[in-house]
């Protein structure tokens, strides 16, 4: 019963932050502050943000791993965030005092995000509450924008967004215990290990595809396929069942085959979806955005257990304070890539996508370059 109650909060907490991500971070504080600063302005000071909270989380994370302080520094910026929350609220009327808090509010979110993936070294079942989580927030983020969004106006949005995370934090907060490993840590040991770094690469490369896909399928429908508003909303809303399903499913076969031995399924998976958008019809988009729902959840489900397997004695929130930085940087980097190949290819938008091969075929050949060596 424990252990239910346990796996629970933990998906509970991957809904929250899903929630948080797709209507503050994603849509509601962009399109506020962009009318009140200038949009470069706005990028830099929150790509700077992330920077500053890299080197934050391995400082904290090295003294967490030593000492067993994951779970009450998860808890402190859990609530952090949404006492941040209320500041915004608070502060609407004035726009750079806001960013500032804004731009804290994003550092204590990826400090809690470290800290709230290593956690996930508590479990004996780490890819069932891996996938569980992916499935409660794939629930979260539809029911969100469904029926939430639509509802919501600044500046009491960021009040009413605040207090719906703290509600689904909370739970984890009580229930998700300590992991009993506790680790002295060495970073530049770390920085010097080369398999390390190779298995982080290739992880990065299925991220850039991840976040390209998010940012920008939306466009690719409508200037390829033609299609409308609607139809495009229910690509991707199929596409959020299909990461249900994948969570689920890839959770439980992570616990049974291992993480390493499933992990590298996700290099077909992503070909296979690029080979199949490159070449499919309109007829066949609905059928093509569930196994894109599927390829996402594959990829979040199996990536945070991977490094736990592999690397976990290097220091639990390290490894995640990493892959905090490898989800940030992926997504610059493929957005990045995406526009240079439109460029390359004078905009064609299906050649382009096909080009995005590379980066599966790229992560491969990194995967299995670390697994010769481990």
């Amino acid at each position: 019963m424990k252990l239910k109650s346990s796996l629970f909060a933990f998906a509970l907490f991957d809904a929250g932050e899903t929630i948080l991500g797709a209507l503050l971070f994603s849509t509601l504080y962009p399109l506020y502050i962009t009318r009140q600063i200038d949009v470069r302005t706005y990028s830099f000071f929150y790509g700077f943000a992330f920077l500053i909270s890299f080197i934050i989380a391995l400082q904290l994370g090295k003294l967490a791993d030593t000492r067993g302080l994951r779970k009450p520094l998860f808890t402190l910026f859990s609530l952090s965030v949404s006492g941040m929350g209320l500041m915004l609220f608070l502060t609407y009327s004035y726009p750079v005092f806001n960013f500032l808090l804004y731009l804290l509010l994003a550092l204590f979110h990826q400090q809690a995000l470290v800290f709230y993936n290593s956690l996930l070294m508590s479990f004996s079942s780490k890819g069932f509450a891996s996938g569980l989580g992916v499935a409660m927030g794939y629930v979260a983020s539809a029911l969100a924008l469904l029926f939430l969004a639509p509802h919501l106006s600044l500046p009491a949005a960021f009040l009413w967004v605040s207090l719906l995370f703290l509600l689904l934090s909370l739970p984890s907060l009580f229930a998700l215990q300590e992991p009993e490993e506790r680790q002295k840590v060495e970073l530049t040991k770390l920085l010097k290990n080369r398999q390390f770094l190779l298995l982080i690469a290739s992880v990065l490369l299925l991220m850039e595809l991840a976040h390209t896909l998010i940012a920008m399928m939306g466009v690719y429908l409508r200037e390829v396929f033609g299609l409308k508003d609607m139809e495009i909303y229910r690509v991707i809303g199929i596409s959020a069942f299909g990461g249900v399903l994948g969570g689920l499913l890839f959770g439980r076969l992570t616990d049974k085959v291992s993480a390493s031995k499933l992990f590298p399924l996700g290099f077909f998976l992503w070909s296979f979806f690029l080979l199949s958008l490159f070449f499919s019809k309109k007829e066949f988009l609905l059928p093509l955005g569930f196994f894109a729902g599927i390829s996402l959840s594959h990829l979040w489900t199996t990536s945070r257990v991977l490094l736990l397997e592999e690397f976990s004695m290097e220091g639990i929130a390290v490894l995640f304070s990493f892959y905090s930085l490898s989800e940030r940087i992926a997504s610059s980097l493929g957005l990045i890539s995406w526009s240079f190949f439109l460029l390359l290819t004078g905009k064609d938008y299906r050649l382009s996508a096909l080009l995005m091969l590379v980066f599966p075929v790229a992560g491969a050949v990194l995967y299995w370059t670390v697994k010769k060596r481990l």
